[in-house]
């Protein structure tokens, strides 16, 4: 049925067909119907983060910017959500076209610009939803928020979002935001982080509840770079890594329709690049902190293979967007036999 129906919305303009299935999605939601658009997905209950994750595969975040389909989402059988990123004021992004897809590479290329109608008009949204499991909100900077600025920014909207949010993710890795890339390098980093830190320490005594902090970064980045980055965040004491966002690199989708438009590429192309930043991650982390891992996850052993090179969870994008919500058990499905299969391994 999937199949049918995304024949006939990739007819539609990307980010028209974008809107609409949200819209679609959202309204299943309030007639508590989502459940009927998917196969049940089998429970598969992760612990981490002092929470309880329904099962180990997500929604990343970037599909509902806004949080107006967070219980449509839910009812398609995602374990945990994420939702944004929002920023303190409304934006538009950037100018239209700024969504292409690349079929034949199962990939898509967006420059959206974090358009989104601003943290007040989410957490609206977010107070009135009846989804009781694990919701992620990812935080950013207004495009018009100078770089040597943009804690303020992070620190509004983490002050607006905590008393709602199951985790917050500090986005520092789109790359249609301009700048916003340069602060996951070095001093920069770390000062920014640290004042992330005392904000969350502060809020935790104010609210007493700790809510966790993820940084999401970048999949391009030298293995020396993603080491650096690694033993900042252990020093700065965050909570969580996601790995990755969107990547740069066209030299898997050359000759493309849309292959030269500018933004971040996410999908087929970025399956191997994500993985393996998840694996040098996991080699200088040691355990200390979970990697939640996505980028191309195109299929169940794509899943898996991000769960054994070293995350605790993943999210899924545009792999949802070409394979819909039969992805999602596939993937549980996939990532529930490598952990029978590893337990099966260390009983012997």
């Amino acid at each position: 049925m999937y199949s049918n129906l995304r024949s006939l919305m990739f007819h539609l303009p990307a980010e028209t067909s974008h809107d609409l299935a949200l819209d679609m999605i959202g309204a299943a939601g309030r007639l508590r119907l989502a459940s009927c658009l998917a196969r049940p997905v089998q429970p598969q209950p992760v612990k981490l983060l002092g929470m309880t994750f329904d099962n180990p595969v997500g929604l990343a975040a970037g599909l509902d910017k806004n949080a107006i389909a967070v219980d449509g989402l839910a009812g398609l059988g995602f374990g945990f959500l994420e939702v944004g990123t929002v920023t303190p004021r409304p934006q538009p992004g950037n100018p239209k076209p700024r969504l292409f897809r690349l079929p034949e590479a199962s990939a898509i290329i967006n420059r959206m610009g974090f358009n989104n109608l601003g943290v007040d008009a989410l957490m609206e949204r977010v107070a009135r939803v009846r989804y009781q499991g694990t919701l992620g909100i990812n935080i950013g900077k207004n495009a018009t928020t100078p770089v040597g600025r943009a804690v303020d920014d992070y620190l509004y909207c983490l002050r607006k979002v905590y008393s709602h949010a199951g985790y917050v993710t500090v986005n520092l890795s789109s790359p249609n935001t301009p700048g916003l890339r340069t602060l996951q390098y070095g001093d920069t980093l770390k000062i920014l982080l640290a004042e992330i830190k005392a904000c969350q320490q502060e809020l935790a005594s104010l609210y007493d509840r700790y809510v966790p902090i993820a940084i999401k970064i970048a999949p391009d980045m030298t293995p020396e770079e993603l080491t650096l980055v690694a033993r900042t965040l252990l020093e700065e004491g965050m909570d969580a890594v996601i790995a990755t966002n969107t990547t740069l690199d066209r030299s898997r989708v050359e000759g493309l329709t849309f292959a030269d438009e500018e933004g971040g590429l996410s999908g087929g192309p970025l399956t191997d690049a994500s993985t393996n930043v998840i694996r040098i991650l996991a080699d200088e982390i040691k355990g200390q902190m979970p990697i939640i891992g996505v980028g191309g996850i195109l299929t169940g052993a794509d899943a898996a293979a991000k769960i054994a090179a070293g995350a605790s969870l993943v999210q899924l994008y545009s792999g949802f967007i070409y394979r819909g919500p039969e992805l999602i058990r596939e993937c549980v499905d996939a990532i529930a036999a490598l952990n029978s299969g590893a337990a099966e391994s260390n009983r012997g």
